[in-house]
C-alpha cells in the first residue's frame, strides 16, 4: 500500500481510545493540517544540522521531502516516518573539513555511507533482525553513538562559542529553560525556538550595542555586525538550490563511515517505536526501512544535500495526535520540497550568527552523545563486565581525544573512525577471548540477544507512554472486518 488510503470514519479527528491507521486518512483539510505539524516538527533539526556541517540548508529541506517519499515507497507505506537531516554524520563531516575536504568531498563520503547502509538493510531483510543484534549489540551501539557526539566538543569550544560568547550563553540558557518549562509540541521544538531567540537577540544587540570584535568562523579577529541581511535582500523568492557534485576519497569515506552504525541503531529504535504505537509487527520491514534510509541518503547527497534519517520528533507528533496516516507524511514532504525552492528563505537561514550556533550546538552535540548512554541504560549494559568496559572505554577516549593512527603520509585513521573500529572489533575480540563466566554474565544482560540498541533521535524520546489506540479493532470507524494483529477475526 503506497497510495489509496481509506477514509477514517467521517474524516474527523479520532476520539480518545482510537487512532488513524497508516493506511487510513482523515479528510484532506485535516490531513494537510497534520502534515503541516510534521513540517514544523522536523524543521529545526533539518536545517540546523546542514548549517553546522557547512551544507546548504535549503537543499537539505527540499531533499528531506524527496527522501521521505522514497522511504514511504520502499517500505510500502507500512512504516509512517519522516526523513530529516541526520546528526550522526556531523562528527565525521567536521573531521573531513579539518583534513582539508570541501563540500564535494563531504557529500561524496556520506554518499558512500548511504550505499553501505542500503546494503546492510538488504542483508538484514534477508538474514533477519537477530543478525543485526548479534553484530551490533546495545553495548557497542551505545559506545559509537556516544563517541560521535562527544567528539564534537572542540567544534563548539573552538569555532562557534568564541564568536559571541554572551549570545551563545543566552541561547543555551533559553534552550534549557524552554525544554523544561514548555510542554508537548513546544518542548519538542525547543532547539528551533532557541535559534529564533538567538537570532532576534543578535539583531537587537546590533541595534543597541553596536558591532562586536571577536574571532569569526575562520578564527580571524574582526569588528563586524553579528548578523548581515545583505545576502537575503539579494536572494530570489523562487529558484533552485545550489547543487553540488560529490567527489570520492577513501580517507574521507572512512571518516564518516562509523555514522552508519548510529543510523542502523536509530532506524531500528524508531521502527520498533512505531510498531508499538500502531500495534503491528514491523520486524519484517526493518531491513526495508534501513535500506530505504540508505537509498534516500544516496539520492540526497548525489546532488549535494544532507544525509537523512527517520525523525523521533515526527514520531512524537503521531503519539500526540494518534494519527499514523502516511498521507500526512506525503503532504509534509510536498511542503518541504516547496520550501526548498525559495532561495530567500535559504539565505535567511545561512546568516545565523556563530554565537547562536554555539549556544545550540553545545546542547545538540551533548544530546547526541548522551543518547549513547541512554542506549546502555535502556538495555542495562553491565560495565562490571570487562567485555563491555575495556574495549569500549578505549574506543571512546580515542574518539574524544582525536587519537591518530598513521599508516603513511597519505593514509591515517583517527577520531571517530578509529574509535568506532576499536569499539566494534575490540568488543567482539574481547567476547571471543573472555573466560566462560564473563560470557555467561554477558548473555544474562537484558536484551543482549533481542535488544534494539535504539538511538533515539534528537529529542531522546522513545517511551511515549501507553498509547490507548486500538488501530485495527473491528467496529471502530473506518475499519471493516479487520482484527488486531495476532487475533482471529470473528466469523
Amino acid at each position: 500500500m503506497a497510495f489509496g488510503w481509506k477514509l477514517y470514519g467521517d474524516g474527523k479527528t479520532p476520539p480518545l481510545g482510537e487512532a488513524v491507521a497508516p493506511d487510513e486518512r482523515l479528510s484532506w483539510p485535516r490531513t494537510v493540517g497534520i502534515g503541516a505539524q510534521h513540517v514544523v516538527a522536523m524543521f529545526g533539526a533539518t536545517f540546523v544540522f546542514p548549517i553546522v556541517m557547512g551544507l546548504d540548508p535549503n537543499l537539505a529541506i527540499m531533499m528531506s521531502g524527496i527522501a521521505t517519499i522514497i522511504f514511504l515507497l520502499i517500505v510500502n507505506g507500512k512504516v509512517p516516518s519522516y526523513l530529516g537531516t541526520s546528526a550522526s554524520f556531523v562528527g565525521g563531516v567536521v573531521a573531513v573539513r579539518a583534513s582539508g575536504g570541501d563540500s564535494s568531498d563531504v557529500v561524496g563520503a556520506i554518499l558512500v555511507s548511504g550505499v553501505v547502509l542500503a546494503l546492510v538493510g538488504v542483508l538484514i531483510h534477508f538474514a533477519g533482525v537477530r543478525f543485526l543484534h548479534a553484530i551490533l549489540p546495545p553495548a557497542v551501539t551505545g559506545a559509537v553513538v556516544l563517541l560521535i557526539g562527544f567528539n564534537l566538543a572542540p567544534v563548539v569550544a573552538g569555532i562557534y562559542w568564541p564568536q559571541d560568547q554572551w549570545v551563545a550563553l543566552a541561547t543555551m540558557a533559553f534552550v534549557i529553560v524552554a525544554s523544561l518549562l514548555l510542554r508537548g509540541f513546544w518542548a519538542r521544538i525547543s532547539i528551533l525556538l532557541g535559534l529564533v531567540f538567538g537570532y532576534l537577540l543578535s539583531v537587537l544587540l546590533d541595534v543597541t550595542a553596536g558591532q562586536i570584535t571577536s574571532p569569526d568562523g575562520t578564527g580571524v579577529v574582526s569588528t563586524r555586525d553579528r548578523i548581515n541581511f545583505d545576502s537575503v535582500a539579494q536572494a530570489d523568492w523562487f529558484g533552485l538550490p545550489d547543487f553540488i557534485a560529490p567527489s570520492f576519497s577513501l580517507n574521507f569515506s572512512l571518516l564518516v563511515l562509523p555514522a552508519v552504525i548510529a543510523l542502523i541503531a536509530e532506524n531500528t529504535g524508531h521502527v520498533k517505536a512505531v510498531a508499538e504505537m500502531t500495534k503491528r509487527d514491523l520486524d519484517p520491514y526493518m531491513g526495508r526501512a534501513i535500506a530505504a534510509d540508505g537509498v534516500a541518503t544516496v539520492v540526497a547527497t548525489s546532488v549535494g544535500g544532507s544525509p537523512t534519517t527517520t525523525y523521533a520528533e515526527n514520531i512524537g507528533v503521531m503519539a500526540a495526535t494518534r494519527v499514523y496516516s502516511t498521507a500526512a507524511y506525503y503532504v509534509a514532504a510536498v511542503v518541504a520540497i516547496l520550501l526548498g525552492l525559495c532561495p530567500k528563505f535559504g539565505a535567511l537561514i545561512n546568516i545565523v550568527p556563530g554565537g547562536v550556533l554555539g549556544g545550540i550546538t553545545v546542547v545538540l552535540y551533548g544530546m547526541i552523545g548522551l543518547l549513547g548512554a541512554k542506549i546502555w541504560k535502556e538495555n542495562r549494559v553491565d560495565f562490571a563486565n570487562p567485555i563491555n568496559l575495556v574495549p569500549l572505554a578505549a574506543g571512546i577516549i580515542i574518539a574524544i581525544g582525536d587519537v591518530q593512527l598513521v599508516f603513511s603520509e597519505s593514509f591515517s585513521l583517527g577520531g571517530i573512525a578509529l574509535g568506532s573500529i576499536v569499539a566494534v572489533v575490540g568488543w567482539h575480540v574481547a567476547r571471543a577471548l573472555a573466560p566462560a563466566e564473563m560470557k555467561a554474565a554477558l548473555e544474562a544482560e537484558r536484551e543482549f540477544l533481542g535488544g534494539t540498541g535504539p538511538a533515539l533521535g534528537h529529542t531522546g524520546a522513545h517511551d511515549y507512554g501507553a498509547d490507548p489506540s486500538s488501530v485495527d479493532e473491528v467496529g471502530r470507524p473506518g475499519v471493516t472486518g479487520s482484527a488486531t494483529p495476532g487475533e482471529t477475526r470473528p466469523r
